[in-house]
Order: structure tokens, then C-alpha cells, then sequence
């Protein structure tokens, strides 16, 4: 008899999807959570997304972007035709046949985990849940995080995973501003609690792109862990040995070109003044965190860590040095940062080593302001709160500070005049290589 409630519940669950008559309901309207939502909607799914944030709710009624890579046409488009509504009110989530979970899993001052989001969404949904619902979560976490934390919240003695819901893990993979890949085709790795959770998963997201089953919730959990953990341990090779060649008197750069002609066993990868974003400073950390479970020390990932870390410090060590040679000191000196975002051309400054490499400055001394034509204020972080708006860039702002450390390397900025009217550069992505004549005025760090 459970079998066939199984049956039947699967059944009605994958008919809803493939009739398009599945309501998707999207927690987190984020860098994630709204480019999936666009995409669903696009395949003519309705579309719910619910957010704690009031803010991001009216700016998107109101037809206003607080993503600046996302263009706005084409959710207004989803909004006025009815596929997509937005709300803060999370009792609709019992509207919702397919629920998607892309709240921040960011980690405690002490490099833990910090499950709050998560936890507090598993609450919602628990409150909400009905029969016939799929969860799956998106956010990246540790192995076991699905079964372990969610799954707990949601059984009940009426309420059983495979039979009456469905519970199943698919890690994001988006890469904000990047033009070439989206929701629409990158893979979607995804791991189901039962074969039914799986099978319910692997037919949603079939319908906006290639899937990729795996066997359980813990080895799509890893798979992305194990994808940040590999960029993590090789920036990590590439800052640690950035460092070694600068007192070798070694272009870096160079030598990562010259071996990226390799065909074959070699992946370039750059150094830069530490790392963010929301996933590569912090998901190696889960693991980590994770790993103390099993008397298991993760020495790879723990020192990878401490190098990306060090970065920030060694770029305030190269200023320092670099104001020397012109004899003056980073106490009251004004200096000038150009970029916060943590890559180029997006507006996304999460974890970006912009934000540690200002509090350093400020800390010693020096009269910090920036400049990032993507981000026009800093907003208040977790961590920190600087309250300051971008200013222009100009030749008398350039010719008034003592020093101007490129840490982002927006392709806006024009760094052959950037260079002309700077007294000193600190150029910790490259972007000056190709500007000659300027010898003693450009440091690479």
C-alpha cells in the first residue's frame, strides 16, 4: 500500500513537471537564486521567489535591478505575464510543488560554518510542507548537510522522504558575469535522498539543462567542495610562488603564459590579493570543519587557506616597500584602491580582499578612498562597516595620492592614463604589464 502512495506521489509530482504545471518555488534571490528563477520562468514554469530582504522584493516589483549583470528585461517580462511573482511572505511556499533552497552559508569569525540562513529556511518550509513537494537545496555546504540537518526538520510520522515528499541536494554553479555559461547550460550535478527524490530532481532540472546524477546527497555535496577546493589549492600554488618570483625578479605572469602552451597536464591559474567571492574562501572550509568528525586533518586545504589569506598582507608589504623607494610612509599617505568587487565586471564584492586590504591601510596609517565603477557605495558588511562612496577617477584625483593600488581589474578603467597621472602603482593583477616607459612608478604585488 506505501508503495503504490509512493508511486502515485512520485508520479503526479513528475507529471506536474513535465506538463510545465509544477509551481517552482525559489528561497534566496540572490546571485543564484534569481538568474535560476529567470530560467525556469523562461521554460514556462511559474515562479515564485521569496526573499527576507524587503528591499530586493520592491526593487524588483518596481522593475529595478540590484544585480547589475542581470538585465531587467527579462524579469519584468515573467512579472507582467504572471510567471513570476516575488514575495517575503513564506506561508506561500505551500504553493510551491518544487522548492529550491539558495541561502548564504557563509562561516563564523572562527572559520566555522554558519547555518543560520539555512536553519531558518528549513523552519519556514517545515511549516509549510506538504505532500507532493520536492526541496532541494542549492547552497554550498558540508557532506551530509541534506540528510543530517534538513531531512530531520521535515520527517514526520505522517510526512516520510521518498513517499509523501521528496528531499534531494544540486550544487549552484553559477559564476556571476560570466557571459558564456548560465543556468541554461551549465550541468547541474544532483544527488537524491531516495531513487525517487533523484529521479523527481534529475526531471526538474532536465528541463533547463544537462543533468548529472550521482549516487547520494553527500557526493553531489562534495562534488562541489571538491570544484572550489581544486581553484582554492592552485591559486594558493600560484600567489605562494608570485611571491617567490617577485624576490627572484621574475615576472609570474609570464612564466604561468609560457606553461599554459602545455597541451596537456596544466591549467593556468592567477595569483591576485587574495581570494573571494562566495564560494572559493569558504567552501574548502566546510570540509575542513567537517573532516574533524573523522579524526581527519585536510593539511591541503588548511594550508592553501593560510596562503590566499597572507595575500591582502603581502600586498600592504609591497606598498610599503614601494612608498619607501619614494620616501614616504604609509602613515598619511593618501592611497587610492581601484576595485572592491572580488573579480572583475561584476558587482559582487563578497569576501573580496578589497575590503580586508582597506582595513589594513586604514589601520597603519594611510588615508584610504576607492573607486569601483560597479560598486558606487560599500555597503555594511558582517565585518565591516567603512560608510564610504566611490569617487571619480580624475587626473587631479590621481595626481593627489601618494600611492593607487589596482586590486580589481575592471575592464572600464583606462590604465595607460591611470598610470600617466599616478605618482605610484601597486598593481596586484597585472593589469599595467603592457604600459612600458614608467619604470619606478609600477609595482607588481
Amino acid at each position: 500500500m506505501k508503495e503504490n502512495k509512493k508511486n502515485m506521489v512520485l508520479v503526479d509530482l513528475l507529471s506536474k513537471i513535465e506538463k510545465r504545471e509544477a509551481v517552482v518555488g525559489i528561497i534566496g534571490l540572490g546571485y543564484v537564486g534569481l538568474p535560476l528563477a529567470i530560467h525556469f520562468a523562461q521554460e514556462g514554469f511559474s515562479v515564485i521567489g521569496f526573499d527576507v530582504d524587503v528591499r530586493k522584493i520592491d526593487m524588483l516589483l518596481r522593475g529595478e535591478s540590484y544585480i547589475k549583470h542581470i538585465r531587467m528585461e527579462q524579469i519584468n517580462e515573467k512579472i507582467k505575464e504572471g510567471g513570476f511573482e516575488v514575495t517575503v511572505d513564506f506561508r506561500r511556499l505551500r504553493e510551491a510543488d518544487c522548492i529550491l533552497i539558495c541561502v548564504p552559508t557563509p562561516l563564523t569569525d572562527k572559520m566555522e560554518p554558519d547555518l543560520s540562513y539555512l536553519l531558518d529556511t528549513t523552519k519556514s518550509i517545515a511549516e509549510n510542507l506538504r505532500i507532493g513537494q520536492i526541496i532541494i537545496l542549492e547552497s554550498t555546504t558540508y557532506p551530509g548537510t541534506t540528510e543530517e540537518m534538513l531531512m530531520p526538520g521535515f520527517e514526520t510520522d505522517s510526512m516520510k522522504v521518498g513517499q509523501d515528499y521528496f528531499l534531494a541536494f544540486s550544487p549552484e554553479r553559477e559564476d556571476p558575469g560570466n557571459s558564456k555559461y548560465d543556468a541554461s547550460n551549465i550541468p547541474k550535478v544532483v544527488g537524491g535522498v531516495t531513487k525517487g527524490c533523484l529521479e523527481a530532481a534529475c526531471a526538474l532540472y532536465s528541463c533547463i539543462t544537462q543533468v548529472v546524477p550521482v549516487s547520494s546527497t553527500r557526493a553531489a555535496e562534495l562534488t562541489k567542495i571538491l570544484e572550489n577546493t581544486f581553484r582554492s589549492v592552485n591559486i594558493a600554488l600560484v600567489n605562494e610562488l608570485k611571491v617567490l618570483a617577485n624576490k627572484m625578479g621574475i615576472d609570474i605572469f609570464e612564466v604561468i603564459n609560457a606553461a599554459a602552451t602545455k597541451p596537456f597536464g596544466y591549467t593556468p591559474f592567477y595569483p591576485g590579493p587574495g581570494l573571494g567571492g562566495h564560494c572559493i574562501p569558504i567552501d574548502p572550509f566546510y570540509l575542513s570543519w567537517k573532516a574533524r568528525e573523522y579524526d581527519f586533518a585536510t593539511r591541503f586545504i588548511q594550508l592553501a587557506g593560510e596562503i590566499n589569506v597572507s595575500m591582502p598582507y603581502y600586498v600592504i608589504e609591497r606598498t610599503i616597500e614601494a612608498l619607501n623607494q619614494h620616501e614616504k610612509s604609509l602613515k598619511g599617505s593618501k592611497i587610492l584602491v581601484l576595485g572592491v568587487a572580488y573579480k572583475k565586471d561584476i558587482d559582487d564584492e563578497r569576501e573580496s580582499p578589497g575590503y580586508i586590504i582597506m582595513k589594513l591601510l586604514s589601520e597603519k596609517g594611510a588615508i584610504v578612498s576607492y573607486n569601483d565603477p560597479w560598486i558606487p557605495v560599500l555597503k555594511k558588511t558582517r565585518k565591516y562597516n567603512f560608510q564610504k562612496k566611490s569617487i571619480p577617477i580624475t587626473q587631479k584625483v590621481l595626481q593627489g595620492m601618494d600611492a593607487v593600488i589596482i586590486v580589481t581589474d575592471h575592464s572600464a578603467y583606462d590604465y595607460a592614463e591611470i598610470v600617466r597621472h599616478s605618482n605610484l602603482i601597486i598593481d596586484t593583477r597585472n593589469a599595467t604589464s603592457a604600459i612600458d616607459g614608467e619604470e619606478g612608478k609600477i609595482f607588481f604585488a
